[in-house]
């Protein structure tokens, strides 16, 4: 069921393996996933779910973005179905080294950070799940040693019998709420699931300073070898920083100069901290995980620096779509900033933003068709806010009220979808806004 990355991905996995596939999507399929189709014989349906034939299935694999609720899926497991994910499926058919990041923020950064590495070291990795090609498309056409895996609360709902070799949780902080019936405790669980079927073989590592984390530490039963990471605090076993300094401290210790990698931020020393203690259980040499971090480049959408014009440099953080995520950009920012927000608003509570909006941000535009909580939440905390309904109306007029040495950041902190299809198609329209100055 849908017919994205994940969903075609099975199917040539499930083709490849000798089932009968029939793939449904209530919606439209994109023309690139239908010829693939096409090419591997597979039957399809779009815009509708033959509702007889799926209660006939076997096994049912359900892409991340189908809720549990709808009364198709309530159906299914009533008739003794098994409904899994994507990646459950995948684990069926390989016994490559499984490596698997989640968490609200920092998850795609530290995943990006980790393949990279293992990469450069020359080791025969591949890099899936919720980001780049689906784990399932990959274990039927490559044969990959390790996978490295950005994992969302949701695919990790889907799992029964999946094992990380090393699960890294970068923190919890309250998102998606709606799948969980808007209980914090019933997210943290769905996260705590990077711990599933994990042995006394295999690796915790966790952000020591993130009181939800440990709150699902505390709530789970892990039998894997667990392992800190921290900014607050030294520990003799896991990774700490002091200053810029990063200290990893496991069987083999050495440090590494943050100011020596491209990436700013707090969150960013915890991503990188994160990263480095996973190469080092893969024993990646530690001049080689240094050097891969001095060279790597921040992924798309995620505080990556557009341009410098006029001494402004405007950056695009469209991938904040969360309080959490533009409470780390905003932290990050070392001069006066000029801050686009806005999107369709998931619940949000601003208060924890309101000190870091005092003390950088000298004003906000807002990109939405609603911007009414924001102009509530910071009309205090800075001398304007300006709406605007697209992209480029809110670099121009960014561009017209911003000063040498000023930083124009676009972070939302919203979802994308009243003005734009995703929030890559928003941050693309926002670096062709800024590249057409």
């Amino acid at each position: 069921m849908g017919a994205g990355e994940s969903g075609t991905g099975a199917a040539i996995l499930g083709v490849t393996q000798g089932w009968n596939v029939f793939v449904s999507d209530k919606g439209q399929i994109g023309e690139k996933y239908k010829a693939e189709m096409m090419e591997y014989n597979i039957e399809w349906e779009e815009g509708s779910h033959d509702v007889e034939r799926i209660l006939n299935a076997n096994l049912v694999i359900k892409s991340p973005g189908i809720p549990d609720k709808i009364e198709l899926i309530q159906n299914i497991k009533a008739k003794g179905i098994s409904v899994i994910s994507e990646i459950e499926f995948a684990g069926w058919y390989t016994k490559a080294t499984m490596i698997g990041i989640s968490g609200t923020n920092g998850k795609t950064t530290t995943t990006m950070l980790t393949y990279q590495i293992l990469k450069d070291a020359g080791l025969n990795v591949g890099l899936g799940g919720n980001i780049g090609q689906s784990l399932a498309r990959q274990v039927a056409l490559n044969n990959f040693e390790i996978y490295v895996l950005e994992l969302s609360s949701f695919q990790l709902d889907g799992n029964e019998k999946f094992r990380l070799h090393i699960a890294c949780l970068t923190n919890i902080t309250p998102d998606h709420l709606d799948r969980y019936d808007f209980k914090i405790e019933n997210y943290i669980a769905s996260k705590m699931r990077l711990t599933l079927n994990q042995t006394n073989e295999d690796y915790f590592i966790y952000c020591q300073d993130d009181a939800l984390s440990l709150e699902g530490i505390k709530n789970t039963n892990i039998p894997s070898k667990m392992i800190p990471f921290s900014l607050n605090n030294t520990v003799e076993y896991g990774a700490f920083a002091i200053a810029n300094i990063i200290h990893i401290q496991l069987e083999k210790k050495y440090t590494l100069d943050m100011q020596e990698i491209n990436l700013r931020g707090k969150h960013n020393a915890y991503n990188t901290m994160a990263a480095a203690v996973i190469s080092n259980l893969i024993d990646v040499r530690k001049d080689s995980i240094r050097e891969s971090l001095s060279n790597f480049q921040n992924v798309e959408h995620r505080l990556e620096v557009v341009a410098k014009t006029n001494g402004i440099e405007y950056i695009n953080d469209s991938k904040a779509t969360n309080v959490n995520s533009t409470w780390y950009a905003l932290e990050s920012m070392d001069k006066p900033v000029i801050w686009i927000a806005g999107g369709v608003d998931k619940g949000n509570n601003y208060a924890d933003l309101k000190a870091l909006v005092k003390d950088k941000v000298k004003m906000i535009i807002c990109m939405g068709l609603d911007n009414m909580k924001i102009h509530q939440a910071f009309q205090s905390d800075v001398d304007l806010i300006i709406n605007t309904l697209s992209a480029k109306e809110a670099v121009h007029v960014a561009s017209r009220m911003a000063a040498n040495g000023d930083a124009v950041l676009l972070s939302p902190a919203c979802a994308s979808f009243d003005l734009f299809e995703n929030y890559e198609d928003r941050g693309r329209q926002f670096k062709a806004a800024v590249r057409n100055l």
